[in-house]
């Protein structure tokens, strides 16, 4: 008689693998939106281009998202949980925004888009950005400080000099 743990590990064993691909389909449609944008702005990224660079049929896009603001919206969310995932100092948070190649080329192609992206201000992500902040700075106000600081270097990069002196004196 199999034991219930083999029987119920094999009932999940298909949803796994279905999540496992729902999620790989899912971070290939997000990164060939990304890689499109770096290459040629918002404008190049229409929803056949970003099927085609994913490696997905247009039906398989359009099961994961409604339309290309719903695909844009889940780029900005994957990329702001990236930021602070991986960066676990102000200083290597910079340093991702200012080096980031989809946003130089929103800075040099669809500045007004970007703008508009950073001056929401009632968006849902600005908490999850000012958690992301909490890990690095202690106080609230050094918090909101510094996010006005990364939300200047969207449109303003520094360089990482400048990086490394600002985010010294915010993190005083």
């Amino acid at each position: 008689m199999p034991s219930t743990d083999n029987l119920e590990s094999s009932k999940a064993e298909p949803y796994l693998r279905q999540m496992t691909s729902f999620r790989r389909t899912r971070t290939a449609i997000l990164e060939g939106t990304k890689s499109l944008i770096s290459v040629g702005g918002l404008h190049k990224a229409t929803m056949i281009d970003i099927a085609d660079t994913a490696q997905v049929s247009r039906a398989t896009l359009y099961n994961h998202f409604r339309d290309k603001d719903a695909v844009l919206r889940a780029l900005l969310e994957s990329e702001v949980d990236e930021l602070f995932h991986q960066a676990h100092s102000l200083e290597a948070i910079a340093w991702r925004i200012s080096s980031d190649s989809a946003l130089a080329t929103l800075r040099r192609t669809d500045p007004g888009a970007l703008a508009q992206m950073l001056s929401s201000a009632q968006d849902e992500l600005w908490p999850r950005i000012r958690a992301g902040l909490e890990s690095v700075l202690p106080s609230v106000p050094e918090r909101e400080l510094a996010l006005r600081w990364l939300i200047g270097q969207c449109l303003h990069p520094l360089s990482k000099e400048e990086i490394s002196s600002q985010a010294a004196l915010l993190s005083r």
